[in-house]
């Protein structure tokens, strides 16, 4: 069967010393490749991290601990910072990137795949790179146009372009070297996440299971971009070899995961790996984090049969060749949107008494998993987040959920208010390990979602919008004003702080909001985290109090970093709204929509005396629907045409989010022809807005009109006070 669903709220390191391109190469350190003088030390920092002095990698070093060695700004002192300096970004999108920073320059990018080098310490602009990314594959980005940052390699910086392409920059002039395409463009694959270079490879995933692809993770070559290896995560629809790394253990394992039977055999199943991807410089293996399924209700993709390997997995794999060692699937037969792509942690622990290279893993399921790096081998698994009710706890013999028998909504027929729900309890939002606490500090999140059996005609596979087996006409909430109220007082963000040793919260800070910033910690006995409502806040790493909240004008989503040039320690960041939260929330969000989009760099310092400009005045836009005179039929079939196509850019019940067009105040809504030449003849389509002709009629154009006029004259009528349409 298939499913409605109801929402309640819905990289690197560069040259310690400079060479040239043509040095000659030498042996690597880590055995294998061959690497010039400035790739060997790029490989040197990644692997130590370095004095602190550098970021050089998104997750700090190869470890991703996002742990700074740094205390010249410190529990004591914190309180002084300031701002240094800041630099204006172009788009006001998603800006998810965490600030690389290598021999005093910072390397980011920013929505659009777009990337900029800055003097570390004055912000002088060095150099801007633009992709020029077709603004019609925005069409194809689940979850915006954003990306999650650089690697820094030798005299290269690499960045994964929104379309496909794996480019490499002069780190020095921002000049494109080489670019190659790493998937199929008439696919919808994008790439938002980091590369990572390994060994003089750069390794990249990919995005874009709720459309409907294969999943796989590749090795380029460094100097030249070709391919070294590729592994897939989901099986070949004919169940026959690819000619990759992962033929093997689909041969003789994978395949019997999947039914026989099921629609993966059309949609390629899903398991995209758009986000971690960590190396261990200890046991030289690479480690995935793989997404959901596609559909992802599991009694359609897979006829409700098998694990399904390697969907919403931890895997390992040989460094070199690409080979699989072992994996771990953390929700075997997915199908709540689990994925398993949240940010990987590397660290040591000791394990009855003997000391374990483990991970950690907040995924999305909300449970917090630690794993033997060695073989795979759940150590443990406890819950970060109150309330899951999907499972209620891990059996460890067997390492598989103690699933609810009602969570498996398609094997039951009725309605489950799953927790969490598909957004996650931890999204991509980067966490954080400090060594001297022993404590994970993840942004935590409390997002319920339901499930319901069945769907229509209109939600079933289509070659535009999401196909996730879901009826997403059915997340619009109610026209109950209570419900909306409840929609927004469900949805709640935290900073959990948790303990791998005992398995339990050492302390948590409320947020008002869902959708909070990364975490940034350090040996100054300090975690730094923005909100989406705009502050940016450190606290004690040991006992969680607030030492400093600094107001930053706009959401802050992204995760900091923190370096030292000149002697003095900076923290940056990047501030936005967008993602996929925004997107789909609609009124669900909350104050986060009265919040201004100011797409922007922040540097601080301590005594930094900066001061931000004015904020733009936060703006209700003209609010003047047109009369309705649709018939109620028409309003319902474009209601169902909204879900299906619509809601996942545009949100909920037409609530605009500030940083797309808010349908309800469109300057086309009173005009069907004007409407038309955007919905079916792609009018705006360099602005993401693609034509829906092969989807869509005229008439069907016209009833998502008549559907977002209502929508406006309702909200108008009900919701004025939170719901208003606000300027961008």
């Amino acid at each position: 069967m298939a499913k409605r669903v109801w929402t309640a709220a819905l990289l690197g390191g560069a040259a310690l010393a400079l060479a040239s391109c043509n040095a000659s190469k030498n042996d690597s350190i880590s055995g294998g490749a061959s690497l010039d003088a400035a790739e060997k030390a790029s490989e040197t920092l990644l692997k130590t991290g370095g004095n602190g002095d550098d970021w050089a990698g998104i997750g700090y070093s190869y470890d991703e601990q996002r742990f700074s060695p740094l205390t010249d700004i410190n529990d004591q002192n914190v309180g002084q910072l300031g701002i240094a300096w800041t630099a204006d970004l172009d788009d006001a999108r998603g800006q998810e990137a965490t600030p690389v920073v290598v021999d005093g320059v910072m390397y980011v990018t920013h929505a659009w795949s777009k990337v900029s080098a800055w003097d570390a310490a004055t912000g002088k602009s060095l150099w801007k790179f633009d992709p020029k990314v077709p603004g019609e594959r925005a069409v194809s980005a689940c979850c915006d146009v954003v990306n999650r940052g650089v690697a820094v390699w030798g005299d290269k910086v690499f960045v994964g372009a929104l379309d496909g392409r794996l480019i490499a920059l002069d780190k020095r002039t921002g000049q494109e070297i080489w670019a190659t395409q790493t998937f199929d463009t008439s696919k919808p694959y994008t790439i938002t996440g980091a590369p990572r270079v390994v060994k003089d490879m750069v390794l990249i995933g990919n995005g874009g299971a709720e459309f409907g692809v294969r999943g796989y993770v590749t090795a380029y070559d460094a100097d030249t971009g070709k391919k070294r290896w590729r592994f897939y995560t989901a099986p070949n629809p004919t169940k026959a070899k690819d000619g990759a790394a992962s033929d093997d253990i689909f041969a003789s394992k994978a395949n019997a995961t999947w039914s026989d039977q099921g629609e993966w055999q059309t949609s390629g199943g899903g398991g995209t790996v758009w986000d971690a991807i960590v190396y261990d410089k200890d046991l030289d293996q690479i480690y995935l984090g793989v997404g959901n399924g596609n559909p992802w209700n599991h009694g359609t993709r897979s006829n409700g049969e098998g694990d399904n390997w390697f969907l919403s997995s931890v895997v390992a794999l040989d460094a070199m060749t690409g080979k699989y060692k072992w994996h771990y699937q953390e929700t075997p037969g997915e199908t709540w949107d689990y994925t398993a792509t949240q940010p990987i942690i590397l660290a040591e622990q000791a394990v009855n008494g003997t000391p374990t290279k483990v991970l950690y893993h907040a995924p999305k399921n909300g449970f917090f998993f630690t794993i033997d790096r060695n073989n795979g081998k759940l150590i443990d698994a406890k819950p970060f987040v109150d309330g899951i009710n999907w499972a209620t706890g891990y059996d460890m013999a067997t390492g598989r959920p103690i699933e609810t028998p009602e969570s498996r909504f398609y094997k039951t027929g009725k309605p489950f208010i799953a927790i969490p729900g598909a957004l996650g309890a931890h999204n991509w939002h980067p966490m954080s390990y400090n060594p001297a606490t022993g404590l994970v500090y993840i942004p935590a999140q409390q997002i319920p979602q339901g499930y319901l059996a069945d769907m229509t005609e209109l939600d079933k596979r289509k070659v535009v919008g999401f196909n996730i087996g879901a009826s997403l006409t059915a997340t619009m909430l109610p026209d109950d004003k209570a419900a909306y109220r409840a929609a927004v007082a469900a949805t709640t963000g935290r900073l959990v702080a948790f303990d791998p040793r005992t398995g339990k919260v050492a302390w948590a800070v409320d947020h008002p909001a869902a959708w909070n910033g990364g975490t940034m910690t350090t040996a100054g006995n300090l975690v730094f985290q923005g909100t989406s409502l705009g502050r940016f806040r450190a606290y004690a790493a040991d006992t969680g109090k607030q030492l400093l909240d600094l107001d930053m004008q706009s959401g802050i989503v992204s995760a900091p970093s923190t370096f030292r040039v000149g002697g003095v320690q900076y923290i940056a960041f990047q501030t936005s709204k967008g993602g996929a939260f925004p997107l789909v929330a609609g009124v669900a969000g909350g104050a986060t929509r009265k919040i201004p989009n100011i797409p922007r760099l922040i540097v601080l310092k301590i005594g930094g005396t900066m001061k931000l400009p004015a904020p733009p005045p936060t703006t209700t836009l003209a609010w003047n629907p047109p009369p309705m005179t649709a018939s109620p039929a028409q309003v319902a079939a474009g209601k169902a045409h909204f879900g299906r196509y619509c809601i996942v850019c545009h949100g909920d019940s037409a609530i605009g989010n500030g940083f797309t067009p808010d349908l309800r105040v469109s300057g086309t809504l009173a005009n069907a022809d004007a409407w038309k030449g955007v919905v079916i003849g792609g009018a705006l389509k360099d602005r993401g807005m693609v034509s829906f002709a092969n989807v869509l009629t005229p008439a069907d154009a016209e009833a998502i009109r008549a559907y977002v006029i209502e929508r406006s004259n309702w909200t108008k009528a009900n919701l004025a006070d939170s719901a208003a349409p606000m300027g961008r």
